[in-house]
């Protein structure tokens, strides 16, 4: 009896203190309006759970609440009050945008979809950097410029952007060109109509074989891709390879090395790194060796070459830095473009109406036919518009994470012009909302609304659409991803018109119950669409 009775004593006084470390934290930030949960926002563990009111938001969290709540949560607590907030209050709600989630740990995380603190956070960069940890995950095989900070950003920065230039952007653009024609003439041939049961399939590959001619001087036909094409002395063909690493990357990072044989999917996935990264036999080492080793030095502007030459003249830049950077672009290069494109594509098909405004524009460039140069992209504005719309509606980044490295503040403006001062104590966690500014209706009229037409629109809201995050931290490869990403959608329009695939189990569907099934997603390494049936019949 006496111990269950200091049991409930030592239980009692748990609870009492973490009641008061919350209502500290929650003072800190002086009562800002937000939620309270068991585990952080910034845990590595959420990854991998569902919404759990008032014990985690879960990984989907910032695209199920966007700005304005659209999930009810059937449990309600409030802690600013008296325990918690309301666990699903959003923005809209709160009257402000941005948002002070507490946790239990004790923890504050600010989620900030406000255009102008956003501005603010990301030029700041000495005040506001990015928590390196949190991205370990991504540093498997070697430091890189994405899971970098301060100095080591600056040398990996250095030493990769003389590959983002403008001939290697023409690169990109004919070799996107040359696989979108080996896809028509060498696969789908005559084929009047071409049905997919997944765009997956075909957008994986698309975006792997231009990443691979154009940053790594591997060209890949469609025929080659195939498991009779495994090259000597590997067992996966390098396809398969980064698509099954990028698809295993918390599996590699949680399950320790021991237990990564002890079913199919981490038997594959362990098999995936080996053969990109382990030996003298791997195939990223594979390309740096014929590269280093080539008797004719041809001159390149791909992105492997960059990093070659800039990394001679560094000797700080170890052939583990060279890899890291290597497979950060391989994995970035393709993951996001595959799973934007299958979000165009989806779009288009659901409506009817915009493909056909696109198409009409296309011809309107390309009366004869012709193929499309890279002097001409620049006139693909609809084109651009309908990838903008795509990437504001179906981010695929949802949030981008800071911190506050030192006491500071921000000053806060809402809709209705009222001003605030919210004080950001040192090691304040603090998350770019990407959902959330893209779908505020302060920035963005109708923001439900698939309608490209709004990025045609000179003075449409630059700083409130940030799909490659903001500031110097902005993604290094914006222009290689629209390049690739124009070039691919204005080839396949021109040939195809895209439509959802027909099956009689969904009949009775209504519009909007089709495009919330079509445009499911998952939490991955990016927003990963579930599965989006086409038919492509040929124009």
């Amino acid at each position: 009896m006496k111990l269950l009775i200091l049991g409930a004593a030592l239980s009692a006084l748990y609870v009492i203190r973490k009641y008061l470390e919350v209502r500290r934290s929650r003072k800190s930030v002086r009562s800002h309006p937000g939620t309270t949960t068991l585990i952080s926002q910034t845990n590595f563990i959420i990854g991998f759970l569902p919404q759990i009111p008032g014990i985690t938001h879960g990984s989907h969290y910032y695209w199920q609440t966007k700005h304005r709540r659209e999930l009810s949560s059937p449990i309600s607590f409030t802690l600013s009050r008296r325990l918690t907030t309301d666990d699903s209050i959003a923005f809209a709600e709160a009257g402000w945008d941005v948002l002070a989630n507490v946790s239990l740990a004790p923890d504050v995380t600010l989620s900030v979809a406000d255009a102008a603190v956003i501005k603010e956070i990301t030029t700041a960069r000495s005040r506001f950097p990015k928590p390196v940890e949190r991205y370990e995950v991504l540093s498997i095989l070697g430091g890189n410029i994405v899971a970098s900070e301060g100095e080591e950003w600056k040398r990996y920065r250095k030493v990769a952007a003389p590959a983002f230039n403008d001939r290697n952007n023409k690169l990109i653009w004919d070799e996107t060109l040359k696989i979108m024609l080996d896809l028509f003439d060498n696969v789908w041939g005559d084929q009047e109509s071409i049905v997919i049961d997944h765009a997956i399939s075909i957008t994986v590959p698309i975006a792997l074989f231009v990443l691979s001619a154009a940053a790594f001087g591997q060209r890949i036909s469609w025929k080659d891709d195939s498991s009779s094409g495994i090259p000597p002395n590997h067992r996966m063909t390098f396809k398969e390879a980064i698509h099954e690493a990028s698809l295993g990357c918390f599996t590699k990072i949680i399950v320790p090395g021991w237990a990564m044989g002890l079913n199919e999917h981490t038997r594959t996935v362990r098999l995936a790194f080996d053969e990109l990264e382990s030996g003298l036999q791997s195939y990223v080492h594979e390309m740096i060796s014929a590269r280093r080793n080539s008797e004719k030095k041809e001159e390149r502007y791909d992105l492997l070459s960059s990093l070659l030459d800039a990394s001679s003249d560094d000797p700080t830049f170890t052939d583990r830095d060279l890899t890291g950077n290597i497979f950060i672009f391989l994995l970035a290069g393709h993951e996001t473009t595959s799973h934007t494109l299958c979000f165009v594509f989806a779009l288009l098909a659901l409506y009817q109406d915009e493909q056909e405004i696109l198409f009409k524009h296309i011809m309107s460039i390309l009366p004869d036919g012709k193929l499309p140069t890279y002097e001409e992209m620049p006139l693909f504005t609809q084109s651009m518009a309908v990838f903008y719309e795509t990437l504001r509606l179906y981010p695929a980044v949802l949030g981008v994470p800071k911190y506050s490295a030192e006491d500071t503040s921000l000053t806060l403006t809402n809709a209705a012009g009222e001003k605030r001062i919210l004080p950001v104590p040192k090691g304040t966690s603090i998350e770019l909302n990407v959902a959330g500014l893209h779908y505020n209706p302060r920035y963005w009229k109708d923001p439900e609304e698939f309608r490209p037409s709004r990025f045609l629109d000179p003075d449409w809201p630059k700083d409130a659409f940030i799909p490659f995050s903001a500031g110097p931290r902005a993604c290094i490869g914006r222009k290689f991803f629209e390049t690739e990403a124009i070039a691919i959608l204005t080839m396949l329009v021109l040939r195809y018109k895209i439509e959802i695939k027909e099956e009689p189990q969904f009949a009775s569907e209504t519009f909007e119950e089709r495009k919330a099934r079509v445009t499911a997603s998952k939490s991955g390494v990016t927003m990963t669409p579930i599965r989006i049936p086409l038919v492509l019949k040929r124009r």
